[in-house]
Parts: C-alpha cells; sequence; structure tokens
C-alpha cells in the first residue's frame, strides 16, 4: 500500500525563515522549502555463481517513494525487465532501524538472475536537474531493444487541455512549497491514476513509472503522461520503456525528444496551457 500523502508531505518539506521583499518593502516569514537529500541505489546478486554488491548510483531527490525511484531507475536503465527478478526492496534505514542508512536502498536479485555487468559497471552518477547522463544519441536505445508503440483509438483534444488542472488537483507538495516537478499518469477518460512529485523532473517520473513497475501494470499502453516542466529525451525514453503512447507537458520538448518519439510512434504535445497546445508528433491520436 502506498504511503499516506500526508506522510510523504512531512518527509519532503522543512522550513526556513525567510526575507519577502516587495517593492522597497521587506518582511520575515517561514517559507516551505522542498527537501532535497542524496540517494544511494544498491544491487546485491550473484554473477557467475560469485556474490556480488555494488553502489550504482548516487542522485539528488526528494524523499518519499524511494524504492519506487530505484526500481524505476533500473527499469529505466534496461538493467531490469521484470518484478520477479527482484527478491526483495527496501530502504536500508527501514529494515536495519538505522537512521544513517534512510537514504539507501538496496535492492536484493533472485539467485541466477543475471545482470548485463558491462552496465552494471557503468559509473552511474545523477542529479536532480540533468537525470541520467551520456544518451546523447538515438543509437543509445539500440541496447534496450524498444518496440514500436502501437497505434491506439483517439482522445479528445479537450482532454489535453484538462491536464494541468488534473495534475495540479494532486501536487500536494507543490502547492506548499512551489518548488516540485510532478509526473501523473492519466487514462483516457481523463482519470488520475497516480501522481509523483520531486525537485528532479526524471525522479517524479522514475517514481511514477517504477510504481507502477513494481505493480505489474507495464506496459503502460492504455493511459498518458503528464508532466510539469519540459520535454527531454531521457523523460521520452522513460516513457517509451514503460510502453506510453501519449506524453504531453507544460514546457517545450527538445529536438532529440521529438526524433525520438516521432522514430517509436509517440504522440508527444508541448505548451499544455491556457486551453491550447503544440503537437509535435502523433497527431492521429487526437481527435480535434
Amino acid at each position: 500500500m502506498d504511503a499516506p500523502t500526508e506522510l510523504l508531505a512531512a518527509s519532503s518539506i522543512t522550513s526556513r525563515m525567510i526575507t519577502r521583499v516587495q517593492g522597497a518593502k521587506a518582511s520575515c516569514l517561514v517559507d516551505m522549502i522542498s527537501v532535497e537529500e542524496p540517494l544511494e541505489i544498491r544491487v546485491v546478486g550473484t554473477h557467475e555463481g560469485q556474490p556480488f554488491a555494488k553502489s550504482l548510483s548516487i542522485t539528488m531527490r526528494t524523499p518519499g517513494h524511494d524504492v519506487e525511484l530505484a526500481a524505476g531507475f533500473l527499469f529505466g536503465e534496461g538493467l531490469l525487465t521484470d518484478r520477479s527478478q527482484i527478491q526483495r526492496i527496501a530502504s536500508c534505514g527501514t529494515v536495519a532501524g538505522e537512521p544513517e542508512l534512510q537514504n539507501v536502498v538496496k535492492v536484493e536479485l533472485h539467485p541466477g538472475v543475471e545482470l548485463d555487468h558491462k552496465r552494471l559497471d557503468r559509473h552511474f552518477y545523477t542529479t536532480s536537474s540533468c537525470g541520467v547522463c551520456g544518451k546523447s544519441s538515438l543509437e543509445a536505445l539500440s541496447v534496450a531493444k524498444c518496440a514500436l508503440l502501437p497505434d491506439t483509438p483517439p482522445i479528445e483534444v479537450t482532454l489535453i487541455h484538462k491536464l494541468p488542472a488534473i495534475a495540479r488537483s494532486a501536487q500536494a507538495v507543490f502547492e506548499q512549497t512551489g518548488g516540485l516537478h510532478a509526473s501523473a499518469l492519466i487514462d483516457h477518460a481523463g482519470t488520475l491514476i497516480d501522481l509523483k512529485e520531486d525537485v528532479g523532473r526524471h525522479n517524479a517520473l522514475d517514481k511514477l513509472i517504477g510504481t507502477r513497475f513494481l505493480k505489474g501494470e507495464v506496459p503502460l499502453t492504455d493511459n498518458l503522461l503528464f508532466l510539469s516542466g519540459r520535454i527531454s529525451f531521457e523523460l521520452v525514453q522513460k516513457a517509451l520503456m514503460a510502453g506510453i503512447p501519449i506524453v504531453a507537458a507544460v514546457g517545450a520538448p527538445s529536438s532529440l525528444a521529438i526524433e525520438l518519439a516521432e522514430q517509436f510512434n509517440m504522440t508527444l504535445i508541448g505548451f499544455v496551457r491556457g486551453g491550447r497546445c503544440n503537437v509535435y508528433s502523433g497527431t492521429e491520436r487526437l481527435r480535434l
């Protein structure tokens, strides 16, 4: 069961006395601030009969849904392909009762699960702003063996115009801090299935996809993804890995994001705001 929203919000927000300046007038007040802390992802398993343990990634993130973030990261990188590969995944601090380990997630694999150790040995370091670095070309996706997204029935474009309001209604931490990105999964009837927030755009999406991955619900062919910021290559890649055919966002897509969406039959929509939007690929999935 997912943690209650109020508990996640409590771990995601801190407060600080600040000076607010309006025109020539200054005043002191308490401001709510989004928490940013490092998370280490460790993988434990066996390789050719020998046990191994690797610290795979350190990422700056907003605390909350750390297990889902780790799962989404490993799945998005193509290291894990099915939830059955995981024997146990948990926050070390939660299990051991050691506060100093609360920012560590350990992923224990079932005996016999073999990972691509060339990819596993690659040094990962991610930040809340840039996401997974190193994927600068479309050729990088050939390793992940991504398939073309299937054609899906068209949806009303009026639903696209409603996406910002649907997502905003569930952004509990953003309402208090104004400083978080969000990734929302919405069905074709306009029902919000899930939403995750984080200081990092990539982290928010990893948390969202990781949650569905752990529930055995990928591919997410019957849903659309709404992003609170701009659309980068990495975000489109993560959506592609999860089988999401429609990606919409408040901000603009990059040229490589558009190229990737076109190549894999994804509908890509930007500048969704004020009753307008720009469709960059996959117009056939919209009923205009």
